[in-house]
């Protein structure tokens, strides 16, 4: 039953960093399901700190990814239309991943561009608020994947510690 629960805590991991990119997954919340799945071994000890602050950080990063882009959006005067087209130029992204990794890049910035262009009639605040809203899309983003990174980290440091335990037949 350990090495079920530590591969689905694994498969976990790896799905909240591909949740990082992802606006449909919640990166750090699904990690943290991982790093839950890791705790639920006999092998590993009940760490309930851990899984609190871990918690707490996964919870606030959640929250933090629908706020930094409204803040960056709005300090260059963006609005909701050029968060959406964010999202879809983000989408595009996933979908026809023409340009590879920099297309995630470069697809949500002319997303929020041309969501800007049909909201405004001015490019020069077209170009300015997109800007905004990448740049919140991009904080968020790596904001997400940093702390499922982490998580990865620690659910490695912790399968680590209590190998021995987790696989008793390699010893």
């Amino acid at each position: 039953m350990d090495i079920v629960l530590l591969v689905v805590g694994l498969v976990l991991m790896l799905t909240g960093i591909l949740g990082s990119f992802l606006p449909v997954l919640p990166g750090p919340p699904i990690s943290w399901l991982g790093l839950l799945m890791l705790i639920l071994t006999k092998a590993v000890p009940n760490d309930w700190w851990f899984l609190g602050i871990t918690l707490v950080v996964a919870l606030i990063v959640f929250a933090m990814d629908y706020l930094i882009p409204v803040m960056g959006t709005q300090k260059f005067g963006g609005t909701r239309a050029g968060m959406i087209g964010t999202t879809v130029g983000l989408l595009v992204a996933i979908i026809f991943p023409i340009l590879g990794i920099f297309g995630i890049i470069i697809w949500p910035f002319v997303g929020a561009f041309v969501g800007e262009l049909l909201n405004k009639a001015d490019r020069q605040s077209a170009l300015k608020a997109a800007f905004g809203s990448f740049i919140g899309f991009l904080t968020g983003t790596f904001l997400k994947f940093l702390v499922a990174v982490i998580f990865l980290g620690l659910f490695i440091s912790k399968a680590w510690e209590y190998k021995s335990a987790l696989f008793p037949y390699f010893d």
